[in-house]
């Protein structure tokens, strides 16, 4: 952060509250984004390994069934001012607690009966997990020193991750032994942990709070405390423009990253099994590298990042991103290579762009704005995404229509990234 960002934001903390507030250490503010990042997209994971079952159960089309995943990433687009209304009125804590509770009960509630419960629980999913996709952010930057905020996202996107693919590989078993319902409606126990350690430690943090000193009144004759800062207000208006810019990059960014990452999700697997002629179960596998090799973007991130700087990391990550829908147009034999490139760079991308956002988002406000803005961008474009490259394979007979697309996806997420952290290193 830039010494006069860090000279007006200390300034304005001495100023307007002289009672010191209580922090909490690294370790407990990152084993609260864990317990959260388990939450944000297993449930939506959870019915795609089940969905046969629910489809012979329910009479649920295909249409309905895609209902089941898109219908979550299109709440993370609309349901974004909700979210940010939330962090603005109750504080991000409360927030999360909100979205851990609405998580429970919209798992519990789409296991329970027919076809409109199972569309409306999971419609409340997608509304609760938006409410943590723009709290988490919000909590880094505050809570974080920002040195280590790469670090930090960096786990809490590998966890979302990590989480996926459990549940991924947990629910078939589940069903096979209490049906699908039950298995589905298992993984709220993992909400109902994180909404009982988010409730003790704000019960704690409150209990903290109160035993502090009461602030010192000021007389109106006293003189009040003054930090001068020369350039103050020439600095402001620049670092809002700087903000204005960056904001809009990463947009475009990760409008690029989910879109790819999405359509890939969706058709990389039918793409080996026809393209390759690989077994279903082989093209799963092969596919599920894509999702497991994310762990090691979202750690190689930051650690590249602290070695060298946020922009190179970056750079590197978009090399990967590109290297897949290339590498699978003119070198498909080596499939296996390229996803976990792909993998790499789906997982390091996104703890790059919520890397850069707070570098200049200087207040909790800005942070809230500005990763509403990117979500509702990215996720409104990864709304529409697989259905597009799906149509694309349709219309033309061929996937090298779908991975032209994926390029330009890809390659959209690598310029804008790549120029939003350069500039905010120059910064």
């Amino acid at each position: 952060m830039p010494r006069h960002l860090s000279i007006l934001i200390l300034s304005k903390e001495l100023v307007s509250d002289p009672r010191p507030a209580p922090r909490t250490s690294l370790f407990w503010v990152i084993a609260g984004i864990v317990v959260v990042a388990f939450s944000l997209r297993a449930p939506i994971i959870a019915p795609t390994a089940v969905i046969a079952n629910i489809q012979a159960d329910t009479g649920l089309s295909s249409s309905g069934a895609g209902l089941l995943t898109g219908l979550p990433i299109l709440l993370f687009a609309l349901a974004t001012p909700l979210a940010t209304r939330a962090i603005r009125r109750f504080g991000p804590e409360t927030t999360i607690i909100l979205c851990l509770t609405g998580v429970m009960v919209g798992t519990v509630v789409r296991s329970l009966g027919s076809t409109s419960l199972l569309l409306g629980g999971t419609a409340l999913i997608g509304a609760a997990m938006t409410l943590g996709n723009i709290a988490i952010p919000v909590l880094i930057r505050r809570d974080v020193h920002w040195n280590k905020i790469p670090t930090v996202t960096g786990a809490y996107s590998a966890i979302m991750n990590i989480g996926s693919m459990v549940t991924l590989l947990g629910t078939a078993p589940l069903a096979a032994l209490m049906g699908w319902r039950w298995a589905i409606a298992s993984w709220a126990v993992i909400a109902a942990l994180g909404l009982g350690y988010w409730l003790a430690r704000m019960r704690r943090e409150r209990a903290v709070q109160a035993a502090l000193p009461s602030p010192v009144a000021v007389s109106e004759k006293s003189p009040s405390p003054t930090i001068i800062v020369r350039g103050a207000s020439s600095a402001k208006t620049g670092d809002l423009r700087l903000y204005r810019r960056v904001v809009a990059l990463l947009i475009a960014a990760f409008c690029g990253q989910s879109a790819a990452y999405y359509a890939t999700t969706a058709w990389l697997p039918l793409l080996l099994s026809e393209s390759r002629g690989l077994p279903q179960t082989s093209s799963g596998a092969t596919a599920s590298l894509f999702q497991i090799a994310a762990v090691i973007g979202a750690f190689g991130v930051p650690l590249l990042a602290h070695r060298t700087k946020l922009w190179v990391a970056t750079a590197v990550v978009a090399a990967c991103w590109v290297s897949l829908p290339i590498g699978l147009l003119l070198a498909p034999d080596a499939f296996m290579v390229w996803s976990i490139l792909g993998g790499i760079a789906q997982g390091g991308g996104f703890t790059a762009i919520f890397s850069i956002i707070p570098r200049v988002a200087t207040s909790d406000s800005l942070m809230a704005s500005a990763s509403a803005k990117v979500q509702a961008g990215g996720y409104l474009a990864a709304t529409f995404a697989p259905s597009f490259a799906g149509w694309l394979n349709s219309s033309t007979g061929s996937w090298n229509a779908p991975l032209l697309l994926i390029l330009g996806l890809t390659l959209t997420f690598s310029v804008c990234a790549s120029i939003a952290a350069r500039i905010t290193e120059r910064h």
